[in-house]
């Protein structure tokens, strides 16, 4: 029996229990059905996005620069690589290639199938993230030592569980570069790597910026506190405003005005949260959407 095209995620889709906020959209491009070629303008205009990402991966070596903006700027990047990397995998003459080296396709489908579940543990994380930051601020105005207690706990436990897909995303990086062998368009080989590698990149900027957040030198500290300065820089700049001035050491001894200060920092914490998560819930799935048209490679 002729087996069926799988059926592709549409862009607009949503997901259940999935809040619905609205970002700026990325810029918009159509659909081409000519056949690629090193000159067809997707491929172009995929490897400026792909020159432009590994910039911006770049600029991340500098501590200021990594903020909750610079982060879903890279989100939102990463995004429209896909999208555009999915519109070049609809090509017939893309199909037709791709379809003569089928184990290194299904090996990219292993890869692709990894940062799909990487994605989706990091949003269940963030939602317990927001869920954990809302019942603290509550603990704040009741200067609740307790349940502050009870929320670095699980911060500590959250670390642990962000780390481990930090460890996760670069062992997809190189498990089908060494596959290809030949009959397949060089050029076209190149930006799928590429896409790889910078889907590594913004992942593990992603997940180490926002679990070493969670790393503290003392349990009643909320926000970034680390001993050692390397691991510092890597953390975003708004958690680590939050650990300089939250302190909860001896929250009944803290005046109103302190309180305050330590309330509106995490409100402007939750704000960047908020848009950290809208950011990876795009790149998921558009991340679904690419893996569906690479399955739709081998059977169409």
């Amino acid at each position: 029996m002729t087996p069926k095209m799988v059926s592709k995620f549409r862009r607009s889709l949503s997901f259940p229990n999935q809040p619905n906020h609205s970002l700026p959209k990325s810029t918009s491009h159509f659909r081409s059905t000519s056949l690629p070629c090193t000159s067809h303008p997707l491929i172009s205009q995929l490897k400026d996005h792909l020159n432009h990402l590994k910039s911006w991966a770049a600029a991340g070596s500098i501590p200021d620069t990594r903020t909750s903006a610079w982060l879903c700027d890279g989100l939102a990047q990463l995004k429209t690589v896909h999208d555009y990397l999915d519109d070049i995998l609809h090509l017939p003459k893309t199909q037709d290639s791709l379809r003569r080296q089928p184990e290194w396709i299904e090996r990219l489908l292993e890869d692709f199938l990894r940062f799909v579940d990487v994605y989706g543990i990091f949003q269940t994380l963030v939602f317990t993230l927001k869920q954990e930051h809302s019942a603290t601020q509550v603990a704040i105005r009741r200067k609740d030592e307790s349940k502050i207690e009870m929320y670095a706990k699980a911060m500590r436990k959250m670390e642990k569980e962000m780390t481990n897909l930090v460890s996760t995303v670069p062992c997809t990086a190189g498990s089908s570069s060494n596959s290809f062998t030949g009959n397949v368009d060089a050029e076209l080989v190149e930006v799928i790597l590429d896409v790889k590698e910078v889907t590594v990149l913004v992942s593990t900027a992603l997940f180490s910026g926002v679990s070493l957040s969670f790393v503290s030198k003392k349990p009643s500290w909320i926000g970034l506190r680390l001993g050692r300065k390397g691991r510092v820089e890597k953390g975003i700049q708004e958690f680590k405003q939050v650990g300089a001035e939250c302190c909860l050491w001896g929250l009944r001894k803290k005046g109103d005005e302190e309180l305050r200060r330590v309330l509106k920092r995490m409100n402007e914490l939750e704000d960047c949260v908020v848009k950290i998560e809208i950011g990876s819930e795009r790149v998921f799935r558009s991340l679904i959407n690419t893996r569906v048209s690479l399955l739709n490679v081998l059977t169409k």
